[in-house]
């Protein structure tokens, strides 16, 4: 798989390479220079979200989905909206234009999601909401991962890291996602039913329930916050992510107290996995994007072909605001500790180099990690 996915991302590189605006966001809309990769088996357009929240979507999704329909033949237009729901409107206005077959979306929010989907389909372009549900979209298939299933990782993983820490007792907090990603919400739902029999019990008592919307400062100010506002006793921490971790570990090293505090994280992000190794974080979440990419270019390339699509999306996903349920592939998470951080380099998302620094050479090698 490892060689796969690096033969993969090096054929993107190259092509990347012999594209005078391969990536640029600028492109006038609808203008073929936007393109990541040409053929004759119709065309793609996907728009990912932003480059701040998580490192996924350029040093992971961009190049995987790139190389997937390179392999196919269809020509893919890869944009990247930048946080910008104005930026998001204006490339789905132009893929629209430019008369794509399938556009493949990460919404910024439901709302300029919804309006971009309903665009698309007045269009007669087939939709896939991609990582996250829009919510009223309307989306013709949704591939993600079973994102309850995520945030349970989450709440179990606390527990553990609580337990394995000798805390049978103590107070703790939830860092949540973006309010507006629906993701967030089923992260959460899937944290809370985990520690609930716990928290029912009195074993723990949730004393802070805050978003920091998928942001390192925000985060780490939102902990920050919630520590004064009980006096310094907070004894586990769920952050919904490792983007947010990083910056209430920030915080945690200013007070002297990083390491001591379990804190949670999803993505297996470089700097989570290292903060992990450090001994900062506790755990995170691997979501294989590779199997995640790959579901969605199959998907939309099966689309494209006219073939049917009914064996890949073998699951499905209620839409709460139409009240409908979404055709959906649904790829499963896996728990991340620092006795198993070498699954996600074996897996090919990482490579050693990435991950081992001088400073973590011993913690990496007491891993395992070769």
């Amino acid at each position: 798989m490892q060689k796969k996915t690096l033969a993969r991302v090096a054929t993107a590189a190259v092509l990347c390479l012999g594209l005078a605006a391969c990536g640029d966001d600028t492109a006038t809309p609808g203008a073929s220079e936007g393109s990541e990769s040409s053929g004759e088996g119709g065309s793609v357009g996907v728009i990912l979200p932003d480059a701040s929240t998580s490192p996924r979507w350029e040093a992971n999704d961009r190049p995987l989905l790139a190389a997937a329909f390179e392999d196919a033949g269809v020509e893919a237009d890869i944009q990247n909206a930048d946080g910008d729901t104005s930026k998001f409107g204006t490339i789905c206005d132009g893929m629209i234009n430019a008369g794509v077959n399938v556009l493949l979306i990460v919404n910024l929010d439901s709302d300029s999601g919804s309006a971009c989907l309903k665009k698309a389909q007045d269009a007669g372009i087939q939709t896939i909401d991609y990582d996250r549900l829009t919510l009223g979209g309307g989306a013709s298939f949704y591939v993600s991962f079973d994102n309850v299933e995520v945030g349970r990782l989450m709440g179990q993983g606390l527990e553990k890291c609580l337990t394995d820490a000798g805390k049978t007792a103590g107070n703790i907090v939830y860092i949540n996602g973006d309010p507006t990603d629906n993701n967030a919400a089923l992260f959460k739902q899937g944290y809370v039913e985990a520690l609930k029999p716990s928290v029912d019990a009195g074993t723990y008592k949730v004393v802070g329930d805050q978003t920091g919307e998928w942001d390192a400062t925000v985060a780490g100010t939102a902990f920050e916050q919630l520590y004064t506002a009980n006096d310094g006793v907070i004894d586990g921490i769920v952050s919904a992510n490792d983007t947010m971790a990083g910056g209430i570990i920030a915080r945690l090293k200013a007070l002297g107290i990083n390491g001591q505090v379990p804190i949670t994280g999803q993505d297996a992000s470089i700097e989570g996995l290292q903060a992990i190794l450090a001994g900062d974080q506790c755990m995170t979440v691997y979501k294989a994007i590779e199997q995640e990419a790959n579901a969605a270019s199959e998907l939309a390339i099966a689309l494209i072909n006219g073939e049917d699509p009914s064996e890949l999306a073998t699951g499905s996903v209620e839409d709460t605001v139409l009240g409908k349920d979404v055709p959906s592939v649904l790829e499963k998470p896996q728990s991340i500790f620092k006795d198993n951080v070498k699954d996600v380099i074996d897996d090919g998302f990482w490579t050693v180099e990435d991950i081992c620094t001088t400073e973590l050479a011993q913690a990496c090698t007491e891993a395992g990690i070769q």
